[in-house]
């Protein structure tokens, strides 16, 4: 089904209300003191609620249309900081590996940044693109999403916000559990910020060809990288349209594996 793009304000204020009242409520039986909302030690962020720019999205319809957005992002259109903050705040609500809270997400405006963020990205599409460029010739799939990777690549630093999703502690050469422990810490909240953002109608893609220059991109942002690990770089638009369809998938049956593999 295409996802339509119909802003819903009044939807988004009746939810608020909705929410405000089960928070009141939680208050006056003692399940909760004034100003927690429903009873998890901070306020609920009624502007998380109210976005201007929200889409009528089904949970469904935003899970199988947030897609990844190279070619459709408008380069010209300021995205709201007071919008990026609630994806933010909802992203501080994906699980987090024994409630550590370690996660950080270093938000990119400065052009001078992007631009020095998209050398790095670029010197690492190039060589990409060449790699696969005989696949290409013999498969349009693969054709097509060079092609949105070249278009990403020569645009990347006017994309007007670039995130990069960070966790606290390295794990270079650890064993695969305690990789797989850190990295759960991280991209999960990320993905939670790539779906409130769909639903704002901002486009997102995950990309990860600056991680090849990690170090040089922590000393431009000054992330301390002998503790902090960076996971991604998510460029961040408003989209050209806000329909979006389900991406083309294999049978259920070639990923599934009932009771064993």
């Amino acid at each position: 089904m295409v996802a339509h793009g119909r802003p819903r304000p009044r939807d988004a204020a009746v939810q608020v209300v909705v929410l405000r009242r089960k928070q009141g409520e939680a208050v006056a039986r003692g399940k909760a003191p004034p100003g927690d909302a429903a009873g998890l030690g901070a306020p609920l962020p009624v502007c998380a609620m109210m976005s201007p720019t929200m889409l009528n999205l089904t949970p469904d319809e935003l899970l199988s249309t947030t897609r990844s957005v190279r070619k459709r992002l408008d380069l010209t259109r300021p995205v709201e900081r007071e919008v990026l903050e609630e994806c933010l705040r909802l992203a501080q609500q994906a699980p987090t590996s024994s409630y550590a809270q370690n996660w950080h997400f270093v938000v990119v405006t400065d052009a001078g940044e992007r631009a020095a963020l998209g050398e790095l990205w670029r010197s690492v599409a190039g060589p990409y693109l060449e790699r696969r460029a005989t696949a290409a010739a013999a498969d349009p799939h693969i054709a097509r999403i060079g092609d949105a990777v070249q278009h990403l690549a020569a645009h990347i630093h006017e994309v007007p916000v670039h995130v990069i999703p960070c966790v606290e502690g390295r794990t270079d050469g650890a064993p695969a559990a305690a990789q797989a422990s850190r990295w759960a810490s991280i991209i999960p909240a990320a993905w939670s910020f790539m779906l409130a953002a769909r639903a704002r109608g901002l486009g997102t893609v995950w990309t990860t060809f600056h991680l090849r220059h990690e170090r040089e991109a922590a000393e431009l942002l000054g992330i301390p990288f002998d503790r902090v690990m960076q996971a991604a770089l998510i460029p961040v638009a408003y989209t050209i349209g806000t329909d979006f369809r389900p991406g083309a998938r294999k049978p259920l049956d070639t990923m599934v594996h009932w009771d064993r593999w």
